[in-house]
């Protein structure tokens, strides 16, 4: 199935959606995952640990949403240059459906296995 100009304006509203999502996302983590203070005077032992723990979820809440937005970049990048919809291991079509569940999708069901 070949993605009709339609729904190519569709998915490209929905990566730049995305896109912003994402972007603020990482702006609240970069936020929340700033150096902990680690004064054993001022704090407890185990708000130290949640402080840390937090930290450290926000940083990896960071990264994966780093990775999202590389993904989607991409994809918005594939609807610039007319490639957007091809599979990146075959060079099928990508079913459309494939793509409304994640339209940063670059491999058809069969290559994604």
């Amino acid at each position: 199935m070949v993605v009709t100009p339609a729904e190519l304006e569709h998915f490209r509203q929905a990566l730049a959606a995305r896109q912003s999502e994402l972007e603020s996302r990482i702006e609240q983590d970069a936020e929340s995952s700033e150096v902990v203070e680690l004064d054993q005077a001022r704090v407890g032992r185990l708000s130290r640990m949640d402080a840390l723990q937090a930290q450290q979820m926000a940083m990896a809440s960071g990264r994966r949403a780093r990775e999202a937005l590389a993904r989607v970049r991409r994809a918005l990048g594939q609807i610039e240059s007319g490639d957007y919809g091809a599979c990146a291991a075959c060079g099928d079509d990508i079913d459309p459906r494939r793509l409304e569940i994640d339209p940063a999708s670059t491999r058809c069901i069969s290559c994604a296995d």
